[in-house]
């Protein structure tokens, strides 16, 4: 006597829910899902497999499905005939020119490019490209609403955004997802297609008498890697002549790149036992910045970035609370895998391999660190905004 009691509860609440909710949005299934149906303030706990309440569940289904449908088609600007199913529908919103448009989009488009349209984004663009490798070919548009997550609402806006992709709402929202990498890791903003094409970038780290720096591919391989010693640094006054010498005879030796990154530190200027190490990172940084864009600007676009030194340690777990730790031992590993693994994490030049871990002796191991984390920060850099790996 159990379940005709409740069927019969639930008969009247889909009867309810029906007035306000439509087919595409399904909150009923939803709330079959959750095994819980409400009206008002009272909940009423249904058992799923119930065999009395399916046949009730389908019957309001295809009933709110038909009315849907022909709501939407009365209302299309491109039509004024009132179609019974969606399949119906479908087949005459569209000239034939505009399915074979939107079909070959479809059926051509990798998972990537799929992603670009805003209502494709996540598991829709995944479900066309299995259903693509599963059956083929979309032949018609009444396929796609085979594709799981596709109804026909959904199907009608794409179809339409792919027709007519230049509105104003979805390029603002793109425009603003392709630079937020860009802005959250480097400085100043740049367009997240030119970094997609990179080929190499040079990874510049100085301190308080070196200044060291990584020429890196977007393969990962490794092509320079070395630092200069700047003895004249942090003695007497801040000479400007000085820094310029030293800084331009470092510029002059590093290779040529299409980005170059430099280390921000998070040293802050309200520290006073800390002002004249502060000061001295902070002209560096300046006369660096100024004589690589001068040296290697092109087209007056910006080729000198800026990376804050904690977001490598957060990369990499090398931050203990503030303060981030040494990732010598990392770069120790990585050199290792070089020559341990067939597909190492980077790759260096076998003929330098030897060297490079030379320097990590006894005798001159705590000479390296600003050549290690220019190393790092190169990695960072192409994991973080390239490979999107994070």
């Amino acid at each position: 006597m159990l379940l005709p009691s409740l069927a019969s509860a639930a008969a009247s609440i889909w009867g309810t829910a029906s007035s306000s909710c439509e087919c595409d949005t399904y909150p009923l299934r939803n709330r079959l899902k959750q095994s819980t149906h409400f009206t008002g303030r009272y909940f009423f706990h249904v058992p799923l497999g119930s065999c009395q309440l399916q046949p009730l569940h389908h019957s309001w289904c295809q009933k709110k499905s038909t009315s849907a449908v022909q709501q939407n088609c009365v209302n299309s600007p491109t039509t004024n005939q009132t179609f019974k199913t969606p399949e119906d529908a479908l087949s005459n919103l569209y000239s034939s020119e505009q399915q074979a448009v939107i079909l070959q989009v479809l059926n051509t488009a990798s998972e990537r490019e799929l992603s670009t349209i805003k209502l494709l984004r996540g598991r829709k663009s995944v479900s066309i490209i299995k259903h693509r490798e599963k059956y083929g070919p979309f032949q018609n548009l009444q396929s796609l609403l085979n594709v799981p997550l596709f109804q026909y609402k959904t199907t009608v806006k794409v179809c339409n955004f792919i027709l007519n992709p230049s509105e104003k709402g979805d390029r603002r929202e793109r425009k603003i997802q392709d630079t937020r990498p860009a802005m959250r890791f480097i400085k100043p903003e740049i367009e997240r297609e030119r970094l997609e094409t990179l080929d190499s970038i040079v990874s510049v780290v100085f301190g308080t008498r070196k200044i060291a720096w990584a020429h890196v591919d977007r393969n990962l391989a490794v092509h320079d890697w070395q630092q200069e010693e700047c003895g004249r640094f942090m003695k007497g006054t801040y000479i400007p002549a000085v820094y310029l010498e030293e800084i331009s005879s470092v510029v002059s030796k590093i290779p040529e790149a299409d980005l170059y990154i430099l280390e921000k530190n998070g040293l802050s200027a309200q520290n006073t036992n800390l002002f004249p190490i502060t000061l001295h990172l902070r002209t560096v940084e300046a006369m660096l910045y100024a004589l690589l864009q001068e040296t290697f600007m092109q087209d007056g676009q910006h080729k000198v970035l800026s990376m804050a030194r904690s977001t490598v340690g957060k990369h990499f777990g090398l931050m203990v609370g503030d303060s981030r730790t040494s990732g010598m031992d990392l770069v120790k590993q990585f050199l290792l895998q070089s020559v341990t693994q067939e597909q190492p994490r980077l790759s260096f030049p076998r003929n330098k391999v030897v060297c490079y871990r030379n320097l990590f002796s006894s005798v001159t191991q705590n000479r390296v660190e600003e050549m290690c984390d220019s190393l790092l920060q190169a990695l960072a850099f192409y994991e973080l905004l390239l490979n999107n790996t994070t």
